[in-house]
């Protein structure tokens, strides 16, 4: 893949960073109590989210927290039960932390059960268990900021949320869960690819798994390309049981991105990327990275990036028009209930997103039209969308479905409109 080299946004420093430190000074004011991990059961009309976590976290003494943001040699397995309130005492896409401990487990997110796993028989024995008839593996990679609670219950909402069919993975790496651990988050995922590696290796492996797919946000991203390169190198090439990536806004220097893809060779899997350029957390990323445009940020619709990313094969779904759900829009791929849809019904079942999976009509949703408005061209309403979609393989039918749009928002408000 070639060279990315766009420039990306201006900005200045400081106010970006104060808008960033603004906002976690915020999230933080708000609080949450420490060891939401202690079990509080579960309630009548709630459900449960049976997840494998894997980790390269130290243990923690603290009851309730079970690993810390420190580095560990050992990989750990464990499983965790978690609740998830009933339908109408909750939005989907948020996770609702208890204010207090014991969590109310009709309103809040609590947990069930914590049972620590021993690499071979357990594990194998909870794939076993856990498999659904698809036999796909979900493994995802959190990213930088979390604690280990954190990546637990919001991996739990978005299997719940999703509707996944999938055996629940996720992989947590040591995070010191601030906004000043930057450089040491970066530094753990380094530290961490080999286990990512030995994971995916084992997973591949394991006759009962059919296919995996496997899903990085932000700084999770680096961790899981670089585990995928070194395979692709040590073993001449990805797993093929591996068919699916997905990155989320993903905190990856776009060059370094090209070198990647190209060191995993033509049978790599199906990448997805979800972008978009109003991300403050990529902002910020971006200025201390020197000034290289980040993956999560870049405008799939002009070049070098459309012709790029076209050639390689990459779908993109530009989330920039849809409101986030947090202040950093750094998190609207798990937020947002179309979104999630989308993730549980064609992606992360391994299937090609297009725009009829999204609806003309759903993407210009945020476009009020009315009798006496002018509306400039088809196009400019499709890159108004709340989710717009640039699919290599279904382009064609994207410029004959916005040429359709076009004459038929002319016929409707009586504009002229030129595809």
């Amino acid at each position: 893949m070639p060279s990315f080299s766009l420039a990306g946004p201006k900005g200045h420093w400081g106010r970006i960073a104060a808008t960033l430190l603004l906002a976690v000074t915020l999230a933080a004011c708000a609080g949450r109590p420490v060891g939401v991990l202690v079990p509080s059961g579960t309630t009548g009309g709630a459900s449960k989210v049976d997840l494998m976590v894997a980790t390269t976290r130290a243990p923690s003494a603290e009851p309730g927290v079970l690993f810390s943001g420190e580095r560990s040699d050992e990989l750990s397995l464990t499983e965790i039960v978690v609740s998830i309130p009933p339908e109408k005492n909750r939005e989907v896409g948020q996770v609702q932390w208890p204010k207090k401990l014991p969590a109310n487990p009709e309103r809040d997110f609590s947990t069930v059960s914590v049972t620590p796993l021993h690499q071979g028989n357990d594990a194998q024995n909870w794939l076993k268990a856990h498999l659904p008839q698809s036999r796909r593996v979900l493994i995802f990679v959190h990213g930088f900021n979390n604690r280990y609670e954190d990546a637990v219950y919001r991996f739990a909402q978005i299997v719940h949320d999703s509707k996944a069919d999938v055996a629940p993975v996720i992989f947590t790496w040591p995070s010191r869960a601030s906004v000043f651990g930057y450089n040491y988050d970066k530094e753990s995922t380094n530290f961490s690819r080999d286990s990512l590696e030995d994971l995916l290796q084992r997973a591949s492996k394991d006759p009962k798994v059919g296919e995996i797919t496997v899903m990085a946000h932000s700084m999770g991203s680096w961790l899981t390309i670089e585990a995928l390169r070194q395979m692709a190198i040590r073993n001449g090439r990805v797993a093929p049981k591996i068919t699916d990536v997905i990155l989320a806004s993903p905190d990856l220097d776009v060059d370094v991105f090209g070198k990647q893809i190209r060191a995993m060779g033509d049978k790599r899997p199906k990448f997805t990327l979800f972008v978009s350029r109003d991300d403050r957390a990529l902002n910020l990323s971006r200025r201390i990275s020197g000034n290289i445009d980040r993956l999560g940020q870049i405008d799939p619709t002009v070049e070098p990036y459309r012709t790029q990313l076209e050639q390689a094969g990459i779908t993109v779904l530009d989330l920039t028009a849809l409101k986030g759900g947090d202040k950093l829009n750094h998190g609207k791929f798990a937020e947002s209930p179309e979104v999630v849809r989308l993730l549980g019904n064609r992606l992360i079942a391994g299937q090609t997103v297009t725009d009829s999976d999204v609806g003309l009509g759903e993407r210009i949703g945020a476009v009020t039209l009315g009798a006496t408005q002018t509306v400039g061209s088809a196009a400019s309403l499709a890159v108004s969308a709340p989710i717009m979609i640039f699919d290599p393989n279904t382009r064609k039918n994207y410029n004959e479905q916005v040429r359709r749009l076009g004459q038929s928002v002319e016929n409707t408000v009586g504009a002229t409109v030129t595809p």
